[in-house]
């Protein structure tokens, strides 16, 4: 797979991500679309991978900006855990364990593929708080290590207001479960 965008290709994104940008701008009231442009324009693997968030379904959208690094952070924002993201594991290990109905890939692969990370717990619940997501679907989070040496993986939701973190096994895969990611630029 080619990590570079056709200039078709490049300036559909940015349309998209600027129209996105302006339509939610409670999001990122501190920064503005040319600043956001300018980074996007000079890093080309970084506008490769939004493309990636995009085409899976996850509406990716500036919700932070980092000031020791200059980085803006995007992450998804889509309503529900991207629609493109969803039945997988959580990582290549737990996809290596299951012995029938495998999934096509696993979380930490995908976001690697992507060039993306996966959300810590952190990430999630501050990312609701500029909007309300996975009030249907739940999203695989970064595990800790002690948790995923003992089979487990974490994943998080927002039901009845609030934002839940739980527990399954990392080979488990659900139709409402996907990822989200983050990418600083």
């Amino acid at each position: 797979m080619t990590k570079e965008l056709s200039l078709e290709q490049r300036e559909e994104l940015l349309s998209t991500l600027k129209a996105r940008f302006e339509k939610n701008i409670e999001r990122h009231e501190w920064v503005e679309w040319p600043k956001v442009q300018e980074k996007l324009e000079a890093n080309a693997d970084k506008l490769w991978s939004l493309h990636e968030m995009e085409r899976t379904g996850g509406e990716p959208d500036v919700v932070d900006y980092d000031k020791e690094t200059d980085e803006f952070v995007f992450a998804d924002c889509s309503a529900e855990s991207p629609k493109g993201r969803r039945s997988v594991c959580y990582d290549q290990e737990a996809l290596e364990s299951r012995k029938k109905h495998k999934p096509e890939n696993s979380a930490l692969n995908m976001a690697a593929e992507m060039g993306i990370e996966v959300l810590t717990e952190e990430q999630y619940r501050e990312l609701q708080k500029v909007g309300k997501f996975d009030m249907k679907t739940s999203s695989w989070v970064l595990t800790p290590a002690d948790v995923r040496e003992r089979g487990g993986a974490l994943f998080c939701d927002l039901r009845y207001g609030r934002v839940f973190m739980y527990h399954n096994g990392a080979d488990s895969y659900y139709g409402a479960r996907g990822f989200r990611g983050s990418l600083r630029v």
